[in-house]
């Protein structure tokens, strides 16, 4: 819970002053400009805007507040200015205040401390402003401070907030030599800042909360996706291994049927090396052989002669052969040295070669 609460205050100072920054930042662009409002001897005031000429009409305050035009002139429109109000010195109480130099860095606080006992107000029922410090002998300083009720200036301040500034800041200028003679601001208000980063403030904790809760039900979903995903590639996995193992298995029947054909074919089928070999230890010295022919189980011998006919016999008297006959006549050409024979014969298979 401790915890829990460090975080939520972290994040409140974090929106206001992102609400603040942003404000200020809104003001700045949109404000629409300085007026100043100057009071003159008779209590009227004339109004000088940022980049004009003083105005010729004469304000006055009204009893009920707000501004009018003592010439029947229109009253400016004041709506998002910055309002300055500079007051007649003879509204306030000055008094200087020795101190020394080093008390410059403190002054809001020193001078806050002895208002009661410069002026005839509290701190909290007075407004109040000093000068810029002006060094004097033995290392101290002497400050102006300007001072009066705060009720005086609140029928200003509400006349000028009426008609839509932004900000007010209250001023005055000393007239006596001794107080320099610099203008003395005396307060600075800005009318909608405070309500302005509220609104802020609870646009900027909307959206968090809308982004929390986006986030929220992008994880969410992400889970899920993430969860589907996996149980597809998982279901693809098997799918994969499964497919693997069915084409490793017919690659091995292919594999063994192959084997089994080639060994089939090797106790079936005869060797033409041993057919060879044994064909050439059937036939006599004076017979040559000019053709071959093998077509699987049968074997074709041409060739030339002595004695064709005793070539049967011969054949025959080996295992490996079976079946000698003459598939064509046997014929003797001029220049020949014996007869031109064509035999056809039989291949047993599995029988070994005779010793």
């Amino acid at each position: 819970m401790k915890l829990l609460r460090q975080i939520i205050d972290v994040l409140s100072r974090w929106l206001d002053r992102v609400a603040g920054a942003i404000v200020a930042a809104i003001g700045w662009f949109g404000a629409r400009g300085v007026v100043e409002l100057i009071e003159g001897d008779n209590g009227a005031f004339t109004v000088r805007a940022s980049g004009k000429g003083a105005s010729a009409a004469a304000l006055q305050i009204k009893e009920g507040g707000g501004l009018q035009a003592s010439s029947g002139a229109p009253v400016p429109n004041l709506k998002g200015s910055r309002v300055d109000i500079v007051l007649q010195p003879s509204r306030f109480m000055f008094r200087q205040l020795e101190l020394p130099r080093r008390a410059s860095e403190f002054l809001d606080g020193i001078i806050r401390s002895q208002i009661d006992r410069l002026t005839p107000w509290s701190a909290a029922d007075a407004v109040f402003g000093w000068s810029t410090p002006n060094a004097i002998a033995n290392d101290r300083i002497v400050v102006t401070v300007a001072a009066t009720a705060r009720t005086q200036l609140t029928p200003f301040v509400r006349a000028v907030t009426e008609l839509g500034a932004d900000s007010v800041a209250v001023s005055t200028v000393p007239e006596a030599p001794e107080h320099g003679g610099v203008a003395i601001k005396m307060l600075e208000q800005n009318t909608r800042s405070a309500v302005d980063i509220q609104r802020v403030r609870g646009v900027l904790a909307g959206v968090l909360i809308i982004a929390a809760l986006a986030a929220g039900l992008s994880i969410g979903a992400a889970s899920v996706i993430a969860d589907d995903l996996s149980a597809r590639q998982a279901d693809l996995s098997r799918r994969i291994g499964d497919r693997r193992a069915a084409l490793l298995a017919g690659l091995d029947a292919s594999a063994n049927s192959a084997l089994a054909r080639l060994e089939r074919r090797k106790h079936e089928d005869p060797a033409v090396v041993i057919v060879l070999d044994e064909l050439s230890k059937v036939l006599p010295d004076h017979t040559y052989v000019t053709e071959l022919r093998f077509d699987g189980k049968s074997m074709q011998v041409i060739g030339i002669t002595r004695d064709a006919p005793s070539l049967i016999g011969l054949i025959e008297q080996s295992p490996q052969f079976a079946r000698a006959t003459f598939f064509a006549p046997t014929t003797r050409s001029q220049g020949d040295v014996g007869e031109r024979f064509h035999i056809e014969v039989r291949i047993e298979p599995n029988q070994a070669a005779r010793p």
